[in-house]
């Protein structure tokens, strides 16, 4: 071969080794045993900023800033993995010498590449994991407990309240189908996975121990894809705690302020909006009202109302039940005592409820069973405006509005000598008489609507209406207890109803008033079982009365006032017989 074509392959080897050279990637530069740079590649001039025709054929000390070739190229040792800063870049290199076939020093190559980036993904994965463990100790020192599952439903992290609250451990429950926990209800990690909705407030029970909670439930979704779902688990046994206390709280309150406004009156009939707008012009005024109606019409509804659309809606509201207690006690509530009026009197005294209701309302509820002496009291009160503490002569002026109440018929009581005259017209001021269910059926409706929202609260139900077959059965009954009555009785047949049933049924009705009720072969014998042989007039009669007592509360629900009417009997009478000692 000539001379020639040797050189010309000899240049096409050359330009070959400069295109793979330069199409690397990592920076290469070699010098020779004088030091002076002999390849210099395009990824080195990137890196470096320095065009390859300025550095060729040059010392590398004199133009690679931090270079240590030529200390390589005098040492013989390799330098590997060593981070430079070449300028703005962060470089890792890798420096060699290059020896001949003798083993004598030809020269030296550097190796290097950027790793500005690979610092900074460094750098950003430090910050993640720093954020991981920040977030992780945030979630294991939260008291709630927190459950995460992935796209599949599949547990991934579970905390230590949700280990001290279910009794389940990470490896009960990591890798595990989401039921793995429930002991009752449905799965609301699958229903936000098939939904991607969240979910609130969802009560069941978890852990081995059935523990009650409620739920809430949210997607994890990063740029719009669905990777999991995060509960967040609340014990309910504190929130019931702080409920029971609220409720205790409020029932200590109950008899300090008034619950109900005009708004509560539940009725459009002529009757009830009569009654009402009575009620609503004796507000603004000062005068003592008298509510009359059967039990369970909304005597007690009228007075919470009364009392706040009136002036005093500020002040305190008390209610007193006087069928509750004998004359004594009642005296002693009402008026109060002072320091030995009596065996077992407070020392010091004691306030009545007149007092303590000064500037306020008292409601006195079943005022048509007060009995005449202390009926003479409270004469004086609407007369005077004053009271006297029982075992004292002093009297003390009080500011109080009396609104009373009674389903009994006051002007008979007036004929047999049960209840005072002037007292009647002094407590009569304005009458308004509050319309039994039965004279109202139009209100059905509205009522029965109302009621069953109450008891979907109560009970936990999602009832929406009812058949209208059952409206008929309603509206075809007389509802001698009234309202009270039928609260009673839808509650019972919400219950009878199940859980998911969104319609109240015929079916779920339970017996319905007296002509329904079947007693037991037992029952009819009752009556018997007081007359046997055996026994004096006198035991016989307290049996008797004891039996006929027992039946007639049967079928009145246990409502007393509704009982006592039927026995022909003042609702007191009823409560000393029920207190008073039996023979068998």
């Amino acid at each position: 071969m000539e001379e020639r074509d040797i050189l010309q392959e000899l240049r096409r080897k050359e330009r070959e080794r400069d295109v793979i050279l330069n199409s690397i990637h990592d920076g290469l530069i070699a010098v020779n045993s004088e030091g002076m740079i002999t390849l210099f590649n395009a990824a080195a001039e990137r890196l470096t900023g320095l065009p390859a025709r300025q550095v060729l054929g040059r010392k590398v000390e004199e133009v690679i800033p931090g270079t240590r070739l030529h200390l390589v190229l005098q040492s013989g040792q390799a330098e590997l993995n060593k981070q430079q800063e070449l300028g703005p870049t962060t470089i890792i290199t890798n420096r060699v010498p290059v020896r001949n076939e003798d083993g004598e020093m030809a020269g030296a190559v550097a190796v290097f590449r950027d790793i500005s980036e690979v610092k900074a993904l460094a750098e950003e994965i430090t910050d993640l994991r720093e954020v991981k463990g920040m977030l992780q100790a945030i979630i294991n020192s939260t008291q709630d407990a927190i459950s995460v599952v992935d796209a599949g439903g599949h547990g991934i992290l579970i905390n230590p309240a949700y280990t001290r609250l279910t009794g389940l451990t990470p490896k009960d429950v990591l890798g595990q189908p989401p039921t793995v926990d429930i002991a009752e209800g449905e799965s609301m990690h699958l229903k936000v996975l098939q939904t991607r909705e969240p979910v609130w407030g969802v009560p069941m029970k978890v852990g081995p121990n059935r523990r009650e909670v409620i739920v809430n439930v949210a997607p994890i979704l990063v740029n719009e894809e669905l990777k999991g779902s995060v509960a967040v688990i609340h014990d309910t046994s504190e929130i019931l705690r702080l409920t029971e206390e609220l409720d205790r709280m409020k029932r200590l309150v109950r008899r300090l302020e008034a619950k109900y406004t005009f708004d509560d009156i539940i009725g459009d009939s002529p009757a009830m909006q009569l009654a009402v707008e009575q009620a609503r012009r004796v507000a603004e005024t000062p005068a003592t009202v008298l509510l009359r109606g059967e039990s369970g019409t909304g005597k007690e509804l009228f007075a919470h109302a009364i009392h706040n659309a009136s002036r005093r809606r500020g002040a305190q509201f008390l209610r007193v039940n006087c069928a509750a207690l004998n004359d004594s006690l009642l005296e002693s509530e009402l008026f109060g005592y002072v320091d030995g009026a009596f065996t077992g009197a407070r020392k010091g005294g004691r306030k009545g409820l007149f007092e303590e209701a000064s500037g306020g309302t008292i409601f006195l509820d079943e005022v048509g069973e007060i009995g005449l002496n202390l009926q003479t009291k409270l004469l004086r009160v609407l007369q005077e405006k004053e009271i006297l503490r029982v075992g004292d002569n002093k009297p003390i002026s009080v500011d109080v509005r009396i609104i009373a109440a009674t389903n009994v018929n006051l002007e008979q009581a007036m004929e047999r000598g049960n209840f005072r005259e002037d007292l009647y017209y002094r407590l009569n001021v304005v009458p308004i008489f509050i319309p039994p269910l039965r004279h109202r059926q139009e209100d059905l409706p509205r009522l029965v609507s109302f009621l069953l929202r109450k008891f979907n609260q109560e009970y936990g139900r999602s009832m929406d209406t009812v058949a209208p077959e059952v409206l008929e059965i309603l509206r075809g009954y007389r509802w001698p207890g009234n309202v009270r009555e039928l609260e009673n009785f839808l509650g019972q047949a919400m219950i009878n109803a199940r859980f998911t049933e969104t319609v109240l049924r015929p079916a779920h009705l339970p017996p319905l008033g007296r002509g329904d009720y079947r007693g037991t072969p037992a029952d009819a014998a009752a009556p018997q079982a007081a007359l046997r042989l055996g026994k004096t007039l006198s035991e016989a009669v307290a049996a008797l009365e004891k039996e006929m007592i027992a039946a007639t509360l049967r079928e009145t629900r246990g409502n007393k006032t509704e009982a006592a009417r039927r026995l022909g009997i003042a609702v007191r009478s009823l409560y000393y017989k029920l207190n008073r000692p039996r023979p068998d």
